[in-house]
């Protein structure tokens, strides 16, 4: 599996989200893989829900907590994520 990124749709920001969006996008893409990394190196067969929630419990770890609050990413995407950990990739 090649390291998750994190890509915002630009018609979906506001102006100064828009402004910001690369910086944001790197963040974020930053705290899912080191998100990722750390849920990879834990795994112990747990379900693969259980494994989504817990990249999403990380990667919001890993961010400032205003922009944890506002990190919505897409489940499917996320469970993308998951599955590929539980399948060992």
């Amino acid at each position: 599996m090649t390291e998750p990124q994190i890509t915002l749709d630009p018609h979906s920001l506001n102006p100064v989200e828009e402004k910001l969006r690369r910086p944001l996008e790197e963040q974020l893409t930053s705290a899912l893989q080191a998100a990722t990394e750390q849920t990879r190196q834990t795994y112990a067969g747990e379900p693969v829900e259980a494994v989504c929630r817990q990249l999403l419990e990380r990667t919001r770890e890993h961010l400032h907590p205003d922009i944890a609050a506002g990190f919505r990413p897409d489940h499917d995407q996320l469970l993308q994520v998951a599955q590929a950990i539980a399948a060992g990739r």
